[in-house]
Formats: C-alpha cells, sequence, structure tokens
C-alpha cells in the first residue's frame, strides 16, 4: 500500500524528472529530390467547385428571408453583404499566404494563440457544419417535394443524412469532377432563372410598382436594413470552406477561389433578390419559404423550369451535406490528434478504414439538433448563421493575432486594418440582429455550443481534474484500503497515460528568454511531462554547448517537464521533420518551430503540421 500511496504522491507532486542529453548521429532521411509532393492538385475551377457549391447554394433561401425582413430593400442589403465578403476576401488571401495549412480558423488560432482559444473556434465550426448539414438536407428535401409532393419531410431529412453518413464512413468525398458538373449546371440554371426573370418584369412591372408604394409607406429604413443585413449574412456561409482544403489546391489557387466566390455572390444574391421583390408581392414572400427560387422558375417560364430550379437545389444543397460529413471529419480527426477530442474518434474501421465513430457522431448530432428545431427552417437559420459568424470573426481576430505575433511569417498578401475592423464591425452588427430576429434559434446555438465547450475542455484539461481527483482519493477517509488502493492505482495509470505523450521544440539560435517561452507555452497549451528540444547542425559548433547549458537551467526552473536535449547531425526540412518523428515516435503535429522569416527556405505546408508557436527568430 506504501508504494502505490508513493505513487500517488508523486502524481501529485507532478515531478517529471530530470533531463538528458543524447545525439543522433546517423539520422536516415530520403534524398531532397524524393521528397513526396502532393499529386493532382486541384486547378481554380475545380476549386472553386468544390466550395462554389456550398457559398451559392444559400442563394436558393436567402432572397426570401432578406426580402421578409428587408422588403425592397432586399438587394441593397445583399449588396451590403458582398462588400462585407470583399472584406474577408482579403483577410482569408492573408492568412492563407502566410499559413497555407488545412484547417481554417482552428489551425490558425492554434498557430497564433493558445490550443483553448483555438479549441474553442473549433466547437464553433463543428457547430457550423451541423447546422449545414441540417439546413442544406431540409431544404433539399423541401425542393424535392416540388416533385414528389407526397415526400414526408422528416423522412426525406432523416434519409438523406443516412444516405450521406453511408457514403462517408464507404470513404467517398468529392469529387472534383462531379462537383464541376453541379457547379455548371447550378450557375447555369441561375443565369436562366435571371434571364426570363428579368423578361417578365419588363413585360410585368406592375408588382415591382406596388411593392415599392406599398413598402414605401410603412418601412423602418434602419431597422430593415440592419435586420435585414443580419439575416442576409447567411448567403455567404459556405466561404470559409476554401481553407478547409487550401493545401489540396495548386499554388496560387486558393485567392482565385475566393473571388470567383465573391463575384458569385455579388452578381446572384442581389439580382435574385431583386427578380422576387419585383415578381410577388411582398406579403406573399414569407408564405413561400423554402420553395421561393421555384416559384420564380414558375412565373418566369412555367412548371417545367419550375421542377429544373428543384433538381437543381436538391443537388447543389445535397452537395452541401456532403461536405459536411467530409469537412467534419478532417477537422476532428486534427482535434483528436491534437488531444482535444477523444482518442476513440480517431479508431478506423478494418472495412473501409474510415473513422466511423465520427460519422456517426455526426450525425446523431445532425438528427438531435434537427428534432429540437422541428425542422424549422428560421431556428435552424438562427444556429447555422450565429456559428458561421461566430467563426468567421474569429477568423478576423485570428488574421490581426497573425500579424501581430507573426509578423515574420512570410505573405503574399495583407489585409488593411481597416478591413478588420470594419468585418468585425460588421458581424457585431450581424451577431446582435440574429439574436433578436431568432431568440429561439439563438438559445439552441447557446446549449449545443456550451455542451460542445464542456466536452473539448473536460478532454484539455483532463490532466488537472484527474490530479484533483486523485487528491481527493489520496486524502480520502471513509475509503475502504483495497478499494482506495484500485483507485489510485487506475487514476494513476490515466495520468501516466495522458502525460507520457511526448512533445518536440525545434530550436535554433534561441535565447535563454526565447526558449523559457516555448517551455511555458508547452506547460499551457499540451498535457505532457515531456519536451525534447532538437538542434541540428551538420558539425558540432559552440551552440550545442551554450543550447545544453540553456535546457539545464530550464529543467532546473521546471520540474513539471522533463526536457531533453536530443543533437542531431543534419539540416531542418521536411525529409528531416519525417525522419525524426519516425525515429522518435513523435507525431509531427507534437512538433513546434519558432516563426520563420522571409529567408525560410521551406513551405509551412510541407512540414506536416508542425505549429508555429513563437514570433521569435524561429527555426
Amino acid at each position: 500500500m506504501d508504494k502505490k500511496i508513493n505513487f500517488s504522491e508523486e502524481a501529485i507532486s507532478e515531478f517529471a524528472g530530470k533531463g538528458i542529453v543524447s545525439s543522433i548521429d546517423d539520422l536516415k532521411t530520403r534524398p531532397e529530390s524524393s521528397e513526396p509532393e502532393h499529386k493532382n492538385l486541384l486547378g481554380e475551377w475545380s476549386s472553386t467547385a468544390i466550395c462554389g457549391n456550398d457559398i451559392t447554394s444559400s442563394c436558393l433561401y436567402v432572397s426570401a428571408l432578406a426580402i421578409t425582413q428587408a422588403g425592397i430593400l432586399a438587394p441593397i442589403v445583399l449588396a451590403i453583404v458582398g462588400i462585407t465578403l470583399y472584406f474577408f476576401r482579403k483577410i482569408y488571401s492573408e492568412v492563407g499566404s502566410a499559413l497555407p495549412l488545412n484547417g481554417g480558423t482552428y489551425t490558425l488560432l492554434l498557430n497564433t494563440t493558445s490550443k483553448k482559444i483555438a479549441a474553442a473556434a473549433a466547437g464553433l465550426t463543428i457547430l457550423s457544419y451541423v447546422a449545414t448539414a441540417v439546413i442544406s438536407s431540409s431544404e433539399a428535401i423541401h425542393y424535392l417535394k416540388v416533385i414528389v409532393p407526397s415526400l414526408d419531410p422528416t423522412t426525406g431529412v432523416l434519409a438523406l443524412l443516412g444516405f450521406f453518413a453511408f457514403l462517408a464512413v464507404l470513404g467517398i468525398g468529392e469529387s472534383a469532377k462531379v462537383a464541376i458538373c453541379i457547379f455548371v449546371f447550378h450557375i447555369l440554371t441561375l443565369i436562366a432563372l435571371v434571364g426570363s426573370g428579368l423578361m417578365f418584369v419588363i413585360m410585368n412591372p406592375s408588382i415591382l410598382i406596388d411593392n415599392f408604394r406599398l413598402d414605401l409607406e410603412n418601412i423602418n429604413w434602419m431597422k430593415s436594413l440592419i435586420l435585414g443585413f443580419s439575416i442576409s449574412l447567411l448567403g455567404i456561409s459556405g466561404f470559409e470552406s476554401s481553407a478547409n482544403f487550401i493545401e489540396e489546391q495548386k499554388s496560387g489557387v486558393f485567392p482565385k477561389t475566393l473571388r470567383n466566390m465573391w463575384i458569385a455572390v455579388m452578381i446572384f444574391n442581389p439580382l435574385i433578390a431583386l427578380l422576387g421583390i419585383s415578381m410577388v408581392p411582398l406579403r406573399d414572400v414569407s408564405g413561400l419559404g423554402e420553395g421561393f427560387l421555384s416559384h420564380l422558375g414558375s412565373l418566369s417560364i412555367g412548371d417545367g423550369f419550375s421542377q429544373w430550379i428543384a433538381v437543381n437545389a436538391f443537388l447543389v444543397l445535397s452537395g452541401a451535406v456532403l461536405t459536411s460529413f467530409v469537412g467534419i471529419q478532417g477537422l476532428v480527426r486534427r482535434m483528436s490528434m491534437d488531444r482535444c477530442m477523444p482518442d476513440i474518434l480517431l479508431v478506423q474501421n478494418k472495412w473501409r478504414g474510415t473513422n466511423h465513430w465520427i460519422i456517426l457522431g455526426f450525425l446523431a448530432t445532425c438528427i438531435s439538433i434537427y428534432f429540437v428545431t422541428s425542422g424549422k427552417t428560421t431556428d435552424l437559420a438562427g444556429v447555422y448563421t450565429l456559428s458561421f459568424l461566430f467563426v468567421m470573426s474569429f477568423f478576423a481576430i485570428g488574421n490581426a493575432i497573425l500579424k501581430l505575433r507573426r509578423a515574420r511569417l512570410p505573405r503574399e498578401t495583407k489585409a488593411p486594418w481597416s478591413y478588420i475592423f470594419g468585418s468585425l464591425t460588421l458581424l457585431g452588427v450581424g451577431v446582435l440582429g440574429n439574436i433578436y430576429l431568432n431568440p429561439k434559434g439563438s438559445l439552441i446555438f447557446l446549449t449545443y455550443f456550451v455542451v460542445t465547450l464542456a466536452l473539448i475542455m473536460f478532454l484539455l484539461l483532463r490532466t488537472s481534474l484527474l490530479r484533483i481527483l486523485l487528491l481527493a482519493v489520496h486524502y480520502s477517509v471513509s475509503l475502504l484500503p483495497p478499494i482506495k488502493l484500485k483507485l489510485v492505482e487506475n487514476l494513476f495509470d490515466l495520468i501516466k497515460k495522458v502525460t507520457s505523450v511526448p512533445v518536440l521544440y525545434f530550436s535554433k539560435n534561441d535565447t535563454l528568454a526565447t526558449l523559457n517561452e516555448a517551455v511555458q507555452y508547452v506547460l499551457k497549451n499540451e498535457q505532457t511531462k515531456n519536451l525534447t528540444v532538437c538542434y541540428l547542425s551538420q558539425e558540432k559548433d559552440k551552440y550545442a554547448d551554450q543550447l545544453s547549458n540553456y535546457v539545464q537551467i530550464i529543467d532546473e526552473i521546471y520540474p513539471k517537464l522533463k526536457i531533453d536535449l536530443i543533437l542531431v547531425n543534419g539540416i531542418f526540412s521536411p525529409n528531416t521533420v519525417g525522419a525524426l518523428s519516425n525515429r522518435l515516435n513523435i507525431q509531427k503535429n507534437r512538433m513546434f518551430i519558432g516563426s520563420p522569416g522571409g529567408s525560410f527556405p521551406h513551405r509551412i505546408e510541407k512540414l506536416g503540421g508542425v505549429r508555429v508557436i513563437l514570433s521569435g527568430d524561429g527555426t
């Protein structure tokens, strides 16, 4: 019993042990020429199609929502939304050129702030994916009802979600060729709708005249602009999707996808809203709801075109559902590897090699939120819009932090500070407006976010919580000795399992202060007792001895970490990172560097997930 109690006291004291100095002189790396490159990288139109299907699907429902709130001002508020998107086009371009890594907001904040902040933003992104899947499937089924009126909406939504969950388990993601076909079909349909709609308006101008006359008599300009703008921000959801697969795009393609998405939104959303107020009496718009565009198609050409639009809408919205299932896997898998989500989510089935627990958990969450909102588009839109707006806000804030803390990172584009402040101001208005418009949806959003955040924070703080529990058991006088011993053993084993996972920091000519900053980052963000400081050089130099002294000093100062120094004969490169990862059994996403400067010879994305944690001289 005494021995076990000593073990628990060791765990409670958090003493990690003394670090050691070692060297590797025979690190085997591939020749630089054999460094694996991404094959079949996506071009401009393939990339645009994948994310464009997502963002342009919003025009199927956002026009009706905008008209309901803003009336004749709907085209104007949608144009203002387009201006907001222009700000974000510059913001995303800067981040994408400085940190061309998959993961969007989570990866940006992970490389500029703390893991807790990044995890909170990731929780919002998860909610955004959930809301995207649910509202897109719900809207898709409503459009399908134009062709199959007898279709039960609930059955249809559950079947659609289940179908794409099955496809995700099979490992079938977006196909660029299929995405292009859907996107081209969708854009041609919208062009046909706009063209035929304008002809209808020219021949029947009375509806537009009546709407202007009646609305001008009763309109509250400021309220209509603010509330119309707030709900219309739903029309740019999906803009962030391109940042989630930036590593799969050819060099220079990412800013082009942002430009193309902005052009599509700036053209079609205001034009369709203009058609809406020109072809349908304002009092009838809210009653049309999900079938608004189909109704416009029926008015402009006839029932055949209405069904054409319904098929197009079903395909595009279904594509957005698939995008959600694919996107959530990458995000949650990365978070699980970073120990922000349960390890069980990384389990792959032997059948197809996919992360089935992520897919099934996502499916269950989507079904639950559908029933909680009773499938109402307004409540779903509240969850969707707020989660999306907060994700975008975090991205703008992350861009500001990137400018301040990672100024050394080379970048091809820089967003003006006015764009950052302007976008945050406009999004702030949007958040407040949506809370006012949809308090029930806001409450549902808050509930799901709190639950998601609580799970993430529990995992990020599990070591501290386990130690508190171990302390309580250790000093308990009410537990029988055999039970107490068993609990101490199990808790100690859990703590040891969590804290034994090592991390590695690449040091190059760091001062003692910089090395201290790196250690503090590890203590604040990683649940580990083992830090390896790695120094790479091709010959013995004086800094190796100096760094050895620094590490010994830091190791004495921080007893919670066992800080080892490893001297490696070699130069820093993606190949070296991969070889060390295999040799030391440390995953690349648990390796850290300082902020590289303009002379850094490698692209960040080639390092396989190595994290930038400092703003100093770096590697």
